[in-house]
């Protein structure tokens, strides 16, 4: 039987919420490294792959504290501005949920800080909107690891489906052999860790067989 994967470059689109300094302060379920790495590296993805993505933040702006995207997520997207909102919801922001339905796609794959707040609020009224919706646990956080395990039992209990940012890659691109697949190395050997190494080891032997 031919299987269709749930996820596909086609039907989703990812949206970055809160991936701020100020609001990364108070992780603890995640290392800033970690944290940092996982997020960054699936941004690359929806780069390489050309997927819809919404960035968001909240008061970054119009306070006596300046807190922007990190800087690693915002050069992935120079060119995206990202939704700035005062409210923990961002499916409250109607900015927010108009950038979403632009992208024409029912399928939403989120991750944020803090996992128990702004992400699982945002993550559940989309659901409840009809959205199918998947949360990336690996590329969000949240001020404790039980704060964090009990937003992903909230969100699950939801019908929202829990992921990692690559078991998300892997799912938009399951073809070895495809175009899409090859636009994945440099972003998997910056930020895969150990599948970092698995690729290079591939890529060393596919070069020496090509070798004349």
């Amino acid at each position: 039987m031919h299987t269709i994967n749930s996820l596909r470059i086609d039907n989703c689109a990812l949206a970055f919420i809160d991936h701020q300094p100020f609001v990364a302060f108070p992780v603890r379920s995640i290392t800033p490294e970690e944290l940092t790495n996982n997020v960054t590296g699936l941004a690359k993805i929806a780069k390489a792959l050309e997927v819809p993505v919404i960035l968001t933040t909240i008061n970054a702006e119009g306070g006596p504290l300046a807190d922007p995207l990190f800087t690693q997520l915002q050069s992935v997207f120079p060119d995206v501005q990202p939704i700035d909102r005062h409210n923990t919801n961002a499916w409250s922001d109607p900015a927010f949920v108009d950038a979403i339905k632009a992208t024409g796609r029912k399928k939403l794959v989120m991750c944020g800080l803090w996992t128990e707040v702004c992400l699982a609020q945002t993550v559940i009224s989309a659901v409840r909107d009809g959205y199918e919706v998947y949360f990336v646990s690996d590329a969000s956080g949240g001020v404790s690891l039980e704060a964090h395990q009990d937003a992903k039992a909230r969100m699950q209990q939801a019908g929202a489906i829990p992921m990692t940012w690559q078991a998300v890659m892997a799912e938009l691109s399951p073809d070895n052999t495809s175009p899409e697949y090859a636009r994945l190395y440099g972003p998997v050997i910056e930020h895969g860790a150990g599948v970092s190494y698995a690729v290079q080891y591939v890529l060393a032997q596919l070069n020496r067989t090509a070798a004349p």
